[in-house]
């Protein structure tokens, strides 16, 4: 836990993520990284110099195999780190599987999710919205960008959503993600199982594989990729000719 404090403190900071009088909404999906970053935030939150509140919000895709004794689970623990959680119903997944039967599903169910936590986080009174990417979704974002975009980009560390009024922090940039399952593990928090059938058959499980052929070229790779994204002054791109 003090290593994971410890890089999303210096994220908090580096970036200006949260400040006084924040309600921060925490998008959990029950999984591990999510997980991971409320128990994080809230032991952040018993010695961080700014005075923030917490809201837990999980988005129901309306999945019939979700475990109903595993998500009691969750809110117990909810409960016992004393931050409230607010499960929002929806029926995405019908939309998109049976309704739409897309065959490509995540780029729009990630827009319906985030929709649904907007509202939800702003129902709540909330002002911020914290989601647990980590330095892997970082370079996997920057990976599909350039491999099936051709562009060089990757998302922000803070965003201000000018429709809404939400600001979107992420303060799990500098965190791997195997350190995000070995918290789960040693700490024995609650995780739901993810029924979705698209699970562990995305693009992002397609630039992993790139990662780790990289790594077995060259072990540091991944770090070394990360830094070149945290240090972008070190870039020696082409500007394009001007015109005559």
């Amino acid at each position: 836990m003090q290593k994971l404090l410890a890089l999303a403190r210096k994220a908090i900071n580096d970036y200006r993520m949260i400040e006084d009088g924040d309600k921060i909404a925490v998008g959990v999906s029950g999984g591990k990284d999510s997980t991971a970053l409320l128990a994080v935030l809230a032991a952040y939150r018993k010695f961080s110099p700014q005075r923030f509140d917490l809201h837990a919000i999980n988005i129901d895709m309306g999945f019939a195999e979700t475990d109903k004794a595993e998500v009691d689970a969750f809110r117990a623990w909810c409960d016992k780190i004393e931050v409230p959680l607010t499960i929002v119903g929806t029926d995405i997944a019908e939309i998109i599987f049976d309704r739409r039967k897309e065959s490509s599903p995540c780029s729009l169910c990630s827009k319906m999710r985030r929709g649904a936590l907007n509202s939800a986080a702003i129902e709540n009174g909330c002002n911020k919205l914290a989601l647990a990417h980590h330095a892997d979704d970082v370079l996997g974002t920057f990976l599909l960008s350039l491999v099936f975009e051709g562009r060089l980009s990757t998302f922000s560390p803070v965003s201000q959503m000018s429709r809404t009024g939400i600001t979107l922090i992420r303060p799990f940039i500098y965190v791997e993600e195997k350190y995000l399952a070995g918290i789960c593990r040693r700490l024995s928090l609650p995780v739901v199982f993810n029924p979705c059938p698209s699970d562990k058959h995305t693009g992002r499980e397609d630039v992993k594989r790139i990662v780790e052929a990289a790594e077995s070229v060259s072990p540091n790779a991944k770090k070394l990729m990360l830094s070149a994204l945290f240090h972008p002054e070190r870039n020696n791109l082409w500007q394009r000719p001007a015109d005559d």
